[in-house]
């Protein structure tokens, strides 16, 4: 029964191992960053749990790879639906949790899973397997009506929660679909309309609480030394004090710890950039965007030459993923856009996005494999 998840050796030179080590160094590297910015305070427990999910992920990446990945193509639906549910699930008291204000999370016991993370790769794999079926055909109406209803389905349960950075994330991912796949301009531009129609009916619906719309507007008025830009303050004078080369890294067992992870908040999530640019300063920011810019770099050299639509879409909404992810998460700890609860693609602490984001990535390995045929 599991010979269908073998990997034939002449598929392996197949593999493209540059998106694969740049992946692998980008875990690493988040992985290590989290355990110098959290062992001062909590010991092992951070870096053992993301070691844990980290496994998790590698085993799904193997299966991810083996499998063809055109037979994904048939358990879309399923996969689909089956990520509504879990949206819908995360809404009832006793299954779904709040987390930072959100309920967004389900309590598995061991772990916490968060559904939101898989409906941006659900929502992606459904937009691929509808526009294969409507051979690219985007800007026909009654086209457009169906793939909107499935980016909204998902999104909708997302605001409930209420949690405006995955709504984001999911809104320019399907905004970067539809552009590349040459949707009329002039409907962009109203979507992004609606987008700020959107945002300013949920900022006045008491679904976001006061705390919420401080941290978002920080980054209007950082000069005031308050509650509100507290953690914006904090990120500045972290990343500052990195300079060229780090502040002092706490290599050692009994190290003393960075400015950032004595001062700034959720720094293993939302704020790991500062922790990074604090911990090894300038040279280890660039280490972290040229891994970055390969990883892009690759998935849209697989993106150009996949064999189908089908394979396509997929990297490209994986593309624009990281594109706005990596631009949010960074551009809010430095004070460029407002803060929301967005965690940097494979380096912040998140089992649930860790997850989902190597199983984008080991899809797009799939799709580059497997863009010619193979001679068995």
């Amino acid at each position: 029964m599991f010979k269908q998840f073998r990997l034939d050796v002449r598929l392996l030179k197949e593999i493209d191992k540059t998106l694969l080590i740049s992946m692998i160094l980008l875990i690493l590297y988040g992985t290590f960053n989290i355990y110098l910015c959290t062992k001062g305070q909590y010991g092992m427990t951070f870096v053992k749990q993301q070691i844990f999910w980290l496994v998790a992920s590698l085993i799904a990446l193997y299966f991810f790879i083996t499998i063809d990945y055109t037979i994904i193509f048939n358990y879309v639906p399923i996969l689909y639906w089956g990520t509504v549910v879990l949206l819908i699930l995360t809404m009832i008291p006793g299954i779904g949790i709040v987390v930072n204000g959100a309920r967004g999370w389900i309590n598995l016991g061991i772990c916490k899973l968060q559904p939101s993370e898989f409906a941006k790769l659900v929502i992606i794999l459904m937009l691929a397997r509808k526009l294969d079926e409507m051979d690219g055909r985007i800007n026909d109406m009654k086209n457009f009506f169906i793939l909107a209803f499935y980016c909204i389905v998902p999104v909708i349960f997302i605001l409930k929660q209420p949690d405006m950075g995955m709504s984001m994330v999911c809104f320019f991912i399907v905004l970067g679909i539809f552009y590349t796949m040459g949707f009329d301009t002039r409907i962009i531009a109203g979507g992004l309309a609606s987008l700020v129609l959107a945002i300013i009916i949920v900022w006045n619906s008491g679904l976001i609480e006061p705390y919420q719309k401080m941290r978002f507007t920080a980054f209007l008025n950082p000069e005031v030394n308050d509650a509100s830009t507290y953690h914006l303050n904090q990120s500045l004078i972290a990343i500052g004090s990195g300079g060229i080369v780090g502040s002092s890294p706490s290599l050692t067992e009994n190290g003393s710890s960075t400015y950032a992870a004595q001062n700034v908040p959720e720094i293993h999530t939302d704020f790991i950039f500062a922790a990074i640019a604090d911990q090894w300063g300038f040279i280890g920011a660039i280490l972290l965007l040229v891994l970055y810019g390969l990883l892009l770099y690759k998935i849209i050299s697989i993106a150009r030459t996949s064999k189908d639509i089908f394979g396509s879409v997929i990297c490209i909404g994986i593309v624009s993923y990281f594109l706005f992810a990596i631009l949010q998460n960074i551009g809010m700890t430095i004070g460029l856009v407002p803060i929301t609860g967005i965690a940097l693609p494979l380096v912040s602490y998140g089992g649930s996005s860790l997850l989902t984001t190597v199983i984008s990535l080991g899809i797009t390995i799939n799709v580059g494999m497997r863009r010619k045929k193979i001679h068995f």
